[in-house]
C-alpha cells in the first residue's frame, strides 16, 4: 500500500469499490459481519430518503445485521456536494472508530471516493460568481446552454462531466476565475498521498456477467415497486431537486408514467443507462485508485478476499 499521512488511526479502514451491480455491497456486508465493522456508504444517491429502491439502498434486514452510515440520511431536496460528503464521511469514520468498530466503506461514486481518500484540491472559489452561475444554469432546462458554454470554454471538462450539471457549473466557475481548466489544476495539485491507512479492493466483473447482473437487478427493482416509489418522489419535486435529480432511472420512469414509452422500453433504457454508468465507473476505478488491489468477482458473491 502507498504510505499515508500521520492520522493516528488505530487500524486501517477497509474499502470495496466498483461499478454498480458488481457485488460490492454484499461483499462489504459479509466483511463487516465477520470483522466487527460498520458500513459507510460512498454513494452520492444513497444519501437520500425516498429513493430506497432505485438507489439500491441496503434493506431493513441488512441494516439490522450491520449498522450503516450515510444511507437515507437526507431529504432529496437537500443539496449535497463533494465537499460536504468528505466531511460527512470523515465524521462517520471517526464515529465508528470511537466505538472500537472497523469502518467498511463501500460505493461506486468515484469522485466521492477519491476526495475522501486523497483530499480535495484547494481550487479557487467565489461565492458571488457561483450564485450567479447557479441562477443562470442550475436547472434542467438550462443544461443545453451550460453545455454550449462549456464546449466553448472547457470541452475536456464537458466531456468528463456532461451528465453532472453541478460539476460542470463548478468547472465553469474555476475556468472563469483562473482562465484554466479545472482538470489541469486538479492534475497539477494532486499529491497522491492517502489521508487514511486503507486496505482497499476494486471489484472487477467480466463485462458480459456485469451486464447480466444489471439486467436482472433492474427487473427486480421494477417488480419491487420502483415505479410507485418514483411516482411519489417525482410528485414531491425530485426532478427539480438540486442534486438528487441525477438519480438514475427516475426521469425515465417519469416519461413512462406520462405515457411516452412502454414498459418494455423503460426496462431496456434503464438497463442501457445503468450499463453506461457502470462502464464509466470501471474506467474511473481502474485509473484513479492505485491504492486498491484488483479483486476478480465470480458469479457467486458469497466469499471474502484473502486477508492481507
Amino acid at each position: 500500500m502507498p504510505s499515508t499521512r500521520s492520522n493516528n488511526l488505530p487500524s486501517p479502514i477497509v474499502i470495496f469499490m466498483g461499478p454498480t451491480a458488481s457485488g460490492k455491497s454484499a461483499l462489504a456486508l459479509r466483511a463487516a459481519e465477520q470483522l466487527g465493522g460498520e458500513i459507510i456508504s460512498v454513494d452520492s444517491m444513497q444519501l437520500y430518503r425516498g429513493l430506497e429502491i432505485g438507489t439500491a439502498q441496503p434493506t431493513a434486514e441488512e441494516q439490522r445485521r450491520v449498522r450503516h452510515h450515510l444511507v437515507g440520511t437526507f431529504d432529496f431536496h437537500h443539496r449535497i456536494d463533494v465537499f460536504q460528503f468528505q466531511k460527512l464521511a470523515d465524521d462517520a469514520i471517526r464515529n465508528v472508530l470511537s466505538r472500537g468498530k472497523l469502518p467498511v466503506l463501500a460505493g461506486g461514486t468515484g469522485m466521492y471516493m477519491k476526495v475522501l481518500l486523497y483530499g480535495i484540491d484547494d481550487l479557487p472559489a467565489d461565492r458571488a460568481l457561483r450564485a450567479e452561475l447557479d441562477a443562470e444554469f442550475d436547472a434542467p432546462e438550462r443544461e443545453e446552454a451550460l453545455h454550449r458554454k462549456m464546449a466553448a470554454l472547457d470541452p475536456a471538462a464537458l466531456e468528463q462531466w456532461k451528465n453532472c450539471r453541478r460539476r460542470l457549473i463548478r468547472a465553469l466557475e474555476v475556468r472563469l476565475l483562473t482562465g484554466k481548466s479545472i482538470l489541469q489544476l486538479q492534475q497539477n495539485a494532486a499529491s497522491g498521498t492517502l489521508r487514511y491507512n486503507v486496505r482497499a479492493w476494486k471489484l472487477e466483473t467480466p463485462s458480459e456477467l456485469l451486464r447480466e447482473r444489471i439486467a436482472r437487478r433492474t427487473s427486480q427493482m421494477l417488480h419491487a415497486s420502483w415505479i410507485d416509489e418514483a411516482a411519489v418522489a417525482i410528485e414531491n419535486g425530485l426532478l427539480e431537486s438540486p442534486t438528487a435529480h441525477q438519480a438514475l432511472g427516475y426521469r425515465l420512469i417519469g416519461e413512462f408514467l406520462a405515457g411516452r414509452m412502454k414498459y418494455s422500453e423503460l426496462r431496456e433504457r434503464i438497463i442501457t443507462a445503468t450499463w453506461q454508468l457502470a462502464r464509466r465507473q470501471r474506467t474511473w476505478f481502474r485509473h484513479q485508485h492505485p491504492e486498491a488491489m484488483v479483486l476478480p468477482m465470480p458469479e457467486n458473491e458469497n466469499f471474502l478476499p484473502p486477508p492481507r
